[in-house]
């Protein structure tokens, strides 16, 4: 079995492989102070929430964009597993082409979601991933990862709106009767669903036309099952993508766990 972790800005999935089996997906917030018994109970307490033997985990990867975790992630798998444990970063194969001015800041995230992506598609792809951000990133016809977008996540513009107005409320992701609200809290909701779902179908329509062909559209990502059916490009959702390609890249080091376990 392998243990696969991706720490972002809000969430830390955690996800556990047999083979290409996934046998479980969770979350847990992304606390920057938790300290490694704290996480360590975290991990140790979903995985016997799915009777899994720690014993039987092989070893563990990491994807994080918030690096003031990752050691303290590290020693809490370690802590309960004693396994190897590899963080996407320098040093770590992946077999992807980064064709960016600096490869170095291309996300750990977008890294792993590429390398699944073209395992089970072909090029160009382009791949929406709805965190904290929503982030575009392109592939093109040659495998190779060309660049994307950042925009403001979902729950950014949500919290925006109403941390910067007086008399908005919080309202939740299910969608309005209708398009045009008759009231404050449907008026919020069409603005956040179809406006994200517009802003999407807008961007990746520059995108295919800068490429000149037609991709195939991914999306994954927390909040991509709230939008991406209201927009109207077809794109396959997969909330897997990340962890998979997680997977992916560790097989592609398992031969050479050196680089995280010294």
């Amino acid at each position: 079995m392998v243990l696969a972790v991706d720490i972002g800005n809000t969430n830390v999935v955690i996800g556990c492989f047999q083979k290409q089996h996934i046998l479980f997906v969770e979350r847990i917030s992304t606390n920057q102070n938790a300290t490694t018994l704290e996480l360590a109970i975290s991990i140790k307490t979903i995985l016997e929430i799915y009777q899994i033997d720690f014993s039987e985990i092989e070893g563990s990867i990491i994807s994080s964009v918030v690096p003031s975790i990752n050691n303290s992630m590290k020693k809490a798998i370690q802590k309960i597993a004693a396994c190897p444990v590899l963080t996407v970063g320098p040093g770590i194969k992946t077999g992807l082409q980064i064709a960016i001015d600096n490869p170095a800041q291309l996300g750990s995230d977008r890294v792993a979601d590429a390398v699944a992506a073209l395992q089970e598609h072909q090029p160009p792809i382009v791949i929406i991933d709805m965190g904290t951000a929503t982030t575009l990133s392109v592939i093109d016809e040659n495998r190779r990862h060309i660049g994307g977008i950042i925009a403001p996540g979902v729950g950014i513009s949500m919290n925006a709106l109403t941390e910067k107005t007086a008399q908005l409320p919080k309202i939740s992701l299910e969608p309005p009767r209708k398009c045009i609200g008759s009231n404050t809290v449907e008026c919020m909701k069409s603005g956040i669903l179809y406006g994200s779902a517009g802003c999407i179908d807008g961007l990746l329509d520059r995108i295919e036309a800068e490429l000149g062909k037609t991709p195939t559209f991914l999306a994954t990502g927390g909040l991509a099952e709230y939008i991406i059916p209201h927009c109207r490009h077809k794109i396959i959702l997969d909330n897997m993508l990340l962890l998979k390609g997680l997977r992916l890249i560790y097989q592609k080091n398992m031969v050479m766990p050196s680089h995280e376990t010294h």
